[in-house]
């Protein structure tokens, strides 16, 4: 069995949705379907590979609707052609198809019909462009209506709408009835329309990768050719200003590569030979030439627009509960409706027909039983925010981890990588050499060294480049046993090793104890230096070194911040030792940190904080050691590099990976992925997840209230038909533009 995703242009309708999903689902070929009003996809579960789309998009056309099998770039559909004039915009959408063109003649001639009522002339030419009206309007609508009954089962709110358009007509209402056509079809295209913009805010995000690369030929000439063309191992040209085409490895060239649309960095990144560049970053000033890694169907943008097209279809527990609540929602009014058109006047003599009758008030009542503005009031919310996020580099996956993301009480961090830059640096360089004009031992060092591959030996190395030290040969290297390295430069013996070999075997001073346990007790390794001395030939310990994986500059900001919402507090979980855990927290202002955690520690840690039995860390960070909450359950969000963390990401509310652009190890482990590994987006989204639960929360409130007063004037006789429209087609729009302000 194949399973095949296409879009539904302008979809946001459940009803629609639910007549497409019954339809699709007869085919012969389809074994089951699926259609999510939120996202607007449809996926099928077909039982041949060389499956026919024709009849779907017949069946979604007889729905008014367009089924987008194919993206076509830079050719964006018309509900997406964004103009500097809305009001263009949305009247090009209206004629761009044949249902929602009929509904802007059946406008004209209501307008037209109302002009005539005010003018003296026969009734006539009134009704008669009220009666076109209604039959060119009406026309999709009764389509629709008779699907729902038809194919669907279900008391849809097309068949609401015949209903009360046939009840005005039956009374006489011809204005009344011609209003309502339209300005329920008004209404619908208007949603659709403003939906659709909603979700293109995504899929424009694929238009940033150009459609063509200049790939190098064998002899150095380049041929502009479509992405699609290119295979893993292709070499590309990126000239300055180009949007880069492929994920690739660059080979030659320098430069500066704008990733503001993959990982949210408002600053260029210094890129050269061996570095990663992404599809759809732009080059700022130099050549690059490029290796492809990823074909252009897997690139990084569009693994990252995959994800979050999958999240906005895993619906929030909220959105699932208004879905429920809708189906009984409108069954319920219907049957209200029918007992306030039958129970007053067969019981209390009181009048059927008529404007004030009490059909009238039954058909507003049917109006209102439209469940739209309820239904579209979550999902158009999570999708703006769930695009808001990517936009910002961080992918989000689903409306559920949004919705918990506001309820953490307590973040967990993992050291390496997360809280730290993840990769040691040289921190302090130090001469104790005694003998007169002896200052070769970060040269010394970094001659042994640049033989070995550890970290620490990369970090001397590098420390002694920034220092423009030249590189000297070292001959017969050799490793001490796990604790150091040795070797001869320029016919010296020189020795890097640590304090505890040093101490054992060549005799040093107060002083470089002191320096080194000093150090020490600030959490950095320590690394001392030894050659032979020229006039004795005796060892001399000529340098200490301080090496240590840094804290992110930003990180104190960021734990600061964190406690200002929800009063969350935050743990360090690492696998590092306790006086090196306990710098970090120093400088960070992590409030508990647990040292010394094997992988199923830190599992087992973030489950005791869930059920609310965590005890103290094994090590209390003093700014801190008055308290935190203890013995109540909390959510927890769980911060690691998505890789060695997967456990304890797996086993927290809320998994954040730093994912580093491109990763797919994080993208696959975690709930939500840092695209850029900035931690500056954790406030963000705590924030993000707050807005969108207040938005949701208002919207179903303003619809539902919207509603009720409706109902109320309604049953009351004061409403009209065509007010218990604009009240409907009201509430949708509304709730739909301030789903959308999330994303801002």
């Amino acid at each position: 069995m194949e399973t095949k995703t296409y879009k539904v242009e302008g979809l946001s309708c459940i009803d629609c949705a639910g007549r497409i999903q019954a339809s699709v689902a007869h085919l012969d070929t389809v074994q089951r379907c699926e259609v999510d009003h939120a996202t607007g996809n449809l996926t099928v579960w077909v039982t041949t590979p060389d499956f026919d789309v024709t009849p779907v998009e017949k069946i979604v056309a007889d729905t008014g609707h367009t089924l987008v099998t194919e993206r076509h770039r830079h050719k964006l559909e018309p509900v997406s052609n964004r103009s500097s004039i809305p009001l263009v915009a949305f009247t090009r959408f209206l004629l761009s198809k044949r249902d929602t063109t009929l509904t802007t003649i059946a406008g004209v001639l209501t307008l037209l019909g109302l002009i005539a009522t005010r003018l003296p002339l026969p009734t006539f030419w009134s009704i008669t462009a009220f009666a076109l009206a209604v039959i060119l309007g009406g026309f999709p609508v009764t389509r629709h209506a008779f699907q729902e009954i038809a194919r669907v089962h279900s008391l849809g709110i097309n068949t609401l709408m015949v209903i009360a358009v046939a009840g005005a007509l039956a009374i006489g209402e011809w204005a009344e009835a011609a209003i309502v056509v339209v300005l329920f079809a008004l209404g619908e295209a208007l949603e659709g329309y403003a939906t659709e913009r909603a979700r293109g805010a995504l899929e424009s995000l694929l238009d940033l990768v150009p459609p063509t690369a200049l790939r190098i030929l064998e002899n150095g000439v380049t041929k502009e050719v479509p992405v699609e063309h290119l295979r893993i191992g292709d070499d590309v040209r990126i000239r300055p200003g180009d949007r880069v085409s492929v994920d690739g490895i660059v080979k030659t060239g320098q430069s500066a590569v704008d990733q503001a649309a993959i990982t949210g960095e408002s600053m260029p990144v210094d890129k050269g030979p061996g570095d990663e560049v992404y599809a759809g970053t732009v080059n700022t000033f130099g050549v690059l030439e490029v290796e492809v890694t990823q074909l252009a169907a897997d690139n990084t943008l569009n693994r990252m627009i995959a994800l979050v097209q999958e999240a906005q279809a895993r619906k929030a527990p909220i959105q699932r509960f208004v879905d429920r609540f809708a189906r009984v929602y409108t069954p319920t009014v219907a049957l209200l409706a029918v007992l306030v058109a039958s129970v007053p006047p067969l019981f209390f003599a009181q009048p059927f027909w008529g404007v004030g009758g009490w059909l009238m008030r039954a058909l507003q009542m049917l109006v209102i039983a439209c469940p739209c503005a309820l239904v579209i009031s979550t999902p158009v919310s999570v999708v703006s925010a769930l695009t808001h996020a990517a936009a910002r580099g961080v992918l989000i996956k689903g409306g559920a981890t949004l919705e918990i993301l506001g309820r953490v009480n307590i973040i967990a961090f993992d050291k390496t990588g997360t809280l730290t830059e993840g990769h040691p640096v040289t921190t302090d360089v130090l001469n104790v050499c005694t003998v007169a004009g002896c200052n070769n031992g970060l040269q010394y060092a970094a001659a042994v060294e640049s033989q070995s591959s550890h970290p620490l030996a990369r970090a001397l190395v590098t420390e002694a480049h920034a220092q423009h030290l030249t590189l000297l040969p070292a001959q017969n290297v050799s490793i001490l046993n796990g604790r150091g390295i040795t070797g001869n430069v320029n016919g010296t013996t020189v020795t890097v090793a640590s304090h505890p070999y040093f101490d054992a075997t060549v005799p040093h001073t107060d002083i470089v104890c002191r320096e080194a346990e000093r150090l020490a007790g600030e959490g950095k390794t320590v690394i001392l230096v030894g050659h032979d001395d020229i006039l004795t030939t005796t060892p001399q310990v000529c340098s200490v070194f301080a090496v240590a994986d840094r804290p992110r500059a930003a990180s104190p900001e960021i734990i600061a911040d964190l406690k200002t919402l929800n009063h969350i507090r935050t743990a360090m979980l690492t696998g590092d030792s306790s006086t090196v855990a306990n710098a970090v927290a120093q400088y960070t202002g992590v409030d508990t940190v647990y040292a010394g955690l094997l992988p199923e520690e830190k599992v087992e840690i973030v489950r005791e904080m869930q059920e609310g039995k965590e005890e103290e860390g094994n090590i209390e960070n003093p700014k801190s050691r008055s308290g935190g909450l203890r013995n109540a359950p909390m959510t927890v969000a769980f911060v690691g590099d998505g890789v060695n963390d997967a456990p304890a990401l797996a086993q927290a509310d809320v998994g954040v990976a730093m994912g580093g652009a491109g990763s797919a190890q994080a993208m696959e482990t975690a709930d939500v992925v840092l695209m850029g590994d900035d931690l500056r987006q954790l406030p963000f989204l705590i924030r993000l997840s707050q807005r969108t639960r207040q938005t949701v929360r208002a919207n179903i409130i303003f619809a539902l209230a919207i509603k009720s007063i409706v109902f109320v004037l309604a049953a009351s006789g004061i409403a009209t038909l065509w007010m218990a429209i604009v009240a409907d087609v009201g509430a949708s729009l509304a709730v739909i533009l301030n789903g959308m302000r999330l994303r801002i």
